[in-house]
């Protein structure tokens, strides 16, 4: 029997998120770090497979490249339905990517229609009349307006996934989506009929992705943030098993590195520092003049492991980041700050960490190419879409290791996610 659920996830973080979410749903989940090559896979024993890919800021044509690629392989293990998979601010520029792979993979599947929603209530992720909110505000007006690669100024999903698209969005309101499943089937009826291709989904509460997760049941393609997957795994009978986030104990040194400059990571890595843990700063106008950042950087961790956390972060505010593209390049300094954290990131697994956590999407998908890691096993979720991972590493020993989105997280979640790790493993 093949896999039920063929995911394509268009970063490192989402795609952890979306599989701590199939994980809690009693899914056995297995989640891989890019495609694997042509052929393989037919041992991977799992109800659901996740592909990590590093597609959602590269160009699109790149984007839609690999992410056909990743279909392919998916199919090839009998996937009978496929997850495009993309963050829960919907992040993208009017050139792509959600609404051009979105095409592309619907072109392959030989499908007519989609959806598309990036509602993660747990994290305060809303869509209500195709506008997207963050918490109590609107996308446009939130933090997410100053991200350095993908600022999203409009809030109307509708727009903006029309934008990218040649083919016609519609809206499944709120309103329908109340009514249950048969009426939103209706209503993709409709919207068919209309000419539509795809449809933003209003969801504002768990219970509408369960009811929107019922009613897609037999659609080739869905695509959406990772809320959507608390939905599905019950259309082949799974039910949630606290069993399936299991994970071996932990050991060695504790380390984070977070590379994020979103208002979430940013407030938590000043929290981080209000408490007086030892943390270091990449300066990427240092690293860009040539100076040994990596090699101090694990110099200074090299004194304080055996104290606890080291943090090493390039973590700036709007205002920094903006200073130094300016004199970098937007994707030159990008590149730049994640290549070196993700060298301190070996250096540091070198040193003995064995607990590592990782926040930002480019940052972790740097590190975990850096590492050589290429299978995660999904466990013990920290906060909302953030699990705990156990990764091998290629001498054979243990790695535990949470990729964490920008935007994800409280205040206190670099202490909480060790907090979580031991008391779920003891």
């Amino acid at each position: 029997m093949g896999i039920r659920l063929g995911c394509i996830a268009d970063d490192f973080t989402g795609a952890t998120d979306l599989a701590n979410n199939l994980v809690r749903a009693g899914m056995r989940v297995v989640q891989l770090i890019d495609v694997p090559p042509s052929g393989t896979g037919r041992e991977v024993d799992a109800d659901a497979v996740v592909i990590a890919l590093k597609s959602r800021t590269v160009p699109a044509a790149d984007a839609v490249e690999v992410s056909l690629r990743a279909l392919s392989w998916l199919r090839s293990l009998g996937a009978e339905q496929v997850y495009f998979k993309y963050c829960s601010t919907f992040d993208s520029t009017p050139a792509g990517n959600i609404g051009p792979v979105t095409e592309a993979l619907m072109d392959a599947l030989g499908t007519d229609f989609t959806i598309a929603t990036p509602a993660f209530p747990d994290n305060g992720r809303t869509v209500f009349k195709g506008h997207l909110f963050v918490g109590d505000v609107l996308l446009g007006e939130s933090g997410m307006r100053h991200h350095p690669l993908t600022p999203m100024t409009d809030s109307n999903l509708v727009s903006v996934l029309g934008a990218q698209t040649t083919r016609a969005v519609g809206l499944i309101d709120h309103a329908v989506v109340a009514d249950g499943a048969e009426a939103i089937r209706a209503r993709i009826g409709a919207l068919r009929e209309d000419g539509c291709g795809m449809a933003v989904v209003d969801a504002v509460s768990n219970d509408d992705l369960v009811r929107l997760g019922a009613a897609v049941r037999g659609l080739p393609l869905v695509t959406a943030g990772s809320g959507l997957a608390i939905g599905l795994p019950a259309n082949w009978g799974f039910k949630p098993s606290r069993a399936a986030a299991q994970l071996p104990p932990p050991g060695g040194h504790r380390a984070i590195v977070s590379g994020s400059v979103s208002v979430a990571t940013n407030g938590q890595v000043l929290q981080y520092l209000g408490g007086g843990q030892p943390a270091y700063s990449v300066d990427p106008l240092r690293v860009a003049a040539g100076e040994d950042v990596v090699g101090q950087a694990l110099a200074f961790a090299e004194s304080h492991l055996d104290d606890g956390p080291v943090l090493v972060h390039s973590t700036e505010s709007p205002d920094t980041v903006r200073t130094v593209q300016g004199r970098l390049g937007a994707a030159e300094a990008g590149e730049l700050v994640e290549l070196t954290l993700a060298r301190i990131a070996r250096g540091l697994v070198g040193q003995g960490v064995r607990r590592l956590v990782v926040a930002g999407g480019e940052t972790s998908g740097a590190v975990v190419r850096e590492l050589g890691v290429t299978a995660l096993r999904i466990g013990p979720q920290i906060d909302p879409g953030v699990p705990w991972c156990a990764a091998a590493l290629p001498d054979g020993d243990t790695l535990h290791i949470t990729l964490k989105s920008g935007n994800f997280g409280g205040p206190d979640f670099f202490t909480d996610a060790f907090a979580v790790l031991d008391e779920e493993t003891s």
